[in-house]
């Protein structure tokens, strides 16, 4: 059995690699139902308590009862077509019940009003807790990396250390 994370090692070895496989899975099946707009599909990957973050242009979604009806307006009136890729996920126990999850993300969207198609590479930044039915997210915060044609101004920049610094040990 497989206790390591699969980040750094900076997290607790209390994962398994089924617990990693399914966690990671998380962001998986959250870009897929998001992507056929499926919102109440999309609030059962999340807790009760649950918070998401899309930048400071959009107000945080407080509690999974609120996704639906805070995502349904965009996924019905904004876009047309969507399509989240995920990848890098990187999986660091704090607990046997806690983890946090980090992944790349490319999303494109295609507007309704017919503007330019727009694209966003960012990162996701997750939470997690493992329930009684399996392992959900708690708080997702999207950074961003760059956007081209993008329906917002303003988002939460990706971390980066500055050029030339040196890692902290």
């Amino acid at each position: 059995m497989n206790t390591n994370s699969l980040s750094d090692g900076g997290g607790s070895a209390a994962g398994t690699a089924e617990d990693q496989l399914e966690i990671a899975a998380l962001l998986n099946r959250y870009a897929y139902h998001f992507d056929r707009n499926e919102p109440d599909l999309v609030a059962e990957l999340f807790t009760d308590d649950a918070v998401i973050d899309y930048g400071p242009e959009f107000p945080a979604i407080r509690g999974r009862d609120e996704i639906p009806g805070r995502i349904r307006p965009g996924l019905d009136t904004v876009f047309e077509a969507t399509s989240h890729h995920i990848s890098n996920a990187q999986v660091a126990f704090t607990s046997a019940t806690a983890a946090s999850l980090h992944a790349y993300v490319y999303a494109w969207h295609r507007y309704l009003d017919r503007s330019a198609d727009g694209h966003l590479w960012g990162r996701y930044q997750v939470e997690c807790r493992r329930t009684e039915d399996g392992w959900k997210m708690t708080a997702l915060t999207l950074r961003t990396v760059a956007t081209t044609d993008f329906h917002r101004e303003r988002t939460h920049p990706a971390e980066r250390r500055p050029a030339g610094s040196t890692p902290a040990s």
